[in-house]
């Protein structure tokens, strides 16, 4: 290193003493003082389920107890779902809302490059042969009243982090379906069912390739679904689902 390669890299490490000394990173879940920006808490950290094996092959839903990397759960082999694979950092939960909320509705764009390094990690064999990397989109309403779509930032991040190309506006939401909460699985689906579809100008990208789908929450699955579907109209080889977490029901 010359010197002033090494005197840029020690004004900068001194800029950032100078701005932690005033403004101090605090965790994305409490808001206590951590040592680096983006950050959590030891406390936050333990609290949060995050998803690795034993898990599903197809859906990503955690196991209690491991029984091979290719078993699958009883969902889905009883209603195999659209996608190819589909992973999530998170179980959605009482405390992966503290993460998830303000993020998505609180404009904590901040979250987004902490959320998408742990979605990497989460993605594992899905990255690698990912072509694209696609958010899921908003409607343009919901995105003038909210000003930012966070799949969008997800994806980006996600993207900029494993050397993979984002592509933000490749799927349109071209019907406005409302809010999905308080929809029961059937509903959700006939809400979403054909509300999507490939801008135009993708159209000659998306053929014989593979995509990455990005989203915040997986819950039912429908937007993932009608999403997917739309890809592979347009002659995707491939989709795949990562999310920053998922809704995991109790085993009965």
């Amino acid at each position: 290193m010359d010197v002033v390669s090494a005197c840029r890299q020690m004004g900068r490490h001194l800029s950032r003493l100078m701005v932690d000394a005033v403004l101090p990173p605090l965790c994305l879940g409490c808001n206590e003082i951590v040592a680096t920006p983006g950050a959590l808490c030891a406390g936050c950290w333990s609290a949060l389920s995050f998803i690795a094996p034993p898990q599903c092959r197809r859906c990503g839903v955690p196991f209690a107890h491991d029984v091979g990397p290719d078993a699958y759960c009883a969902d889905c082999l009883a209603r195999p779902p659209r996608y190819r694979c589909a992973r999530a950092a998170l179980v959605y939960d009482e405390r992966s809302r503290r993460i998830v909320l303000p993020f998505k509705h609180g404009d904590r764009t901040d979250m987004a490059k902490s959320c998408a390094g742990w979605m990497v990690r989460a993605a594992g064999e899905l990255l690698p042969e990912a072509d694209l990397v696609v958010p899921v989109p908003l409607h343009w309403r919901r995105l003038f009243t909210r000003r930012y779509n966070q799949a969008a930032l997800l994806a980006g991040m996600v993207a900029q982090q494993s050397g993979r190309r984002a592509v933000p506006d490749l799927l349109r939401r071209h019907r406005w379906t409302g809010s999905q909460a308080g929809l029961r699985g059937k509903e959700r689906r006939r809400n979403v069912r054909l509300a999507f579809d490939v801008h135009p100008r993708w159209t000659g990208e998306v053929r014989n390739r593979g995509v990455l789908l990005v989203d915040d929450v997986l819950t039912t699955g429908a937007t993932i679904d009608a999403c997917t579907r739309a890809l592979q109209r347009a002659g995707a080889r491939h989709v795949d689902v990562l999310t920053l977490a998922r809704v995991v029901r109790p085993a009965l």
